[in-house]
């Protein structure tokens, strides 16, 4: 076994016993809940490494639904609090791109793109932002610190701090004051075999502008569709080998 691979489950078994007891808190304002996940002692593998594809052509302006169904999974977004009003993270968003020659305007949903050398990994002082070995780019909260290292860190300002204290979390997404969180590709899905929401929320909808599957395994319809298609990083000269591709940019 790998230390990256005995890492992954050292934290998987650490969740586990530490989750036992829901609602225990771990830090002012953290309470930690029972993850619903893979079991405890299997841990992932780089045999299999998750990534997404979005066809931008597909991708309509105006249309959240990707957006909104990652909110109402995992429980982010507007939060009512006694300090503030209203307090916004951003897991993932709409971005409108526009060809200032041209006046052409695309619009694409924009996340993590859980990189495979992650910029957030590298600058974390405690190793709370992690890679798992199937490439899921991942926040542990009970290490995260909330320097925000990391989010200075990483080229699509994909990751958001939490200042004010949450309620109603969802029991499989645990979230926290003072730390720092991001797209998880809906890894508690992942670990059950499905799919992450957005996807499924853009798929039902009928756009069909979003892919999951297995970018090691050339039969997977993300593979067969990049091999046809071609997909792009966004901004590739980082060299940062990014799980989420492009098309149409």
């Amino acid at each position: 076994m790998s230390e990256q691979q005995d890492t992954d489950l050292h934290r998987r078994r650490f969740l586990g016993q530490a989750a036992a007891a829901a609602g225990l808190t771990i830090a002012p304002g953290v309470m930690l809940y029972q993850v619903s996940a893979r079991p405890a002692d299997q841990a992932v593998t780089s045999q299999v490494r998750w990534g997404m594809l979005i066809d931008t052509s597909k991708c309509e302006t105006g249309c959240n639904d990707c957006v909104s169904a990652c909110k109402t999974e995992n429980g982010w977004g507007t939060t009512e609090t006694k300090s503030s009003p209203r307090q916004q993270a951003q897991w993932i968003r709409k971005v409108k791109l526009t060809d200032k020659q041209t006046g052409h305007v695309q619009s694409l949903p924009l996340m993590c793109q859980h990189c495979e050398t992650p910029p957030c990994v590298d600058v974390c002082p405690t190793g709370a932002s992690m890679k798992r070995e199937d490439g899921i780019v991942l926040v542990d909260k009970h290490i995260c610190i909330g320097c925000r290292y990391c989010m200075m860190a990483c080229p699509y300002k994909a990751r958001s701090f939490i200042h004010e204290e949450l309620h109603d979390q969802k029991p499989y997404m645990p979230r926290g004051i003072g730390t720092v969180e991001s797209c998880t590709l809906c890894v508690h899905r992942v670990d059950k075999d499905g799919t992450p929401a957005c996807v499924e929320a853009c798929n039902a909808e009928g756009h069909k502008a979003m892919y999951f599957g297995d970018l090691n395994d050339p039969n997977s319809e993300i593979s067969r569709r990049l091999k046809q298609y071609g997909g792009e990083q966004i901004r590739a000269d980082l060299g940062l080998n990014t799980g989420v591709r492009y098309q149409g940019l």
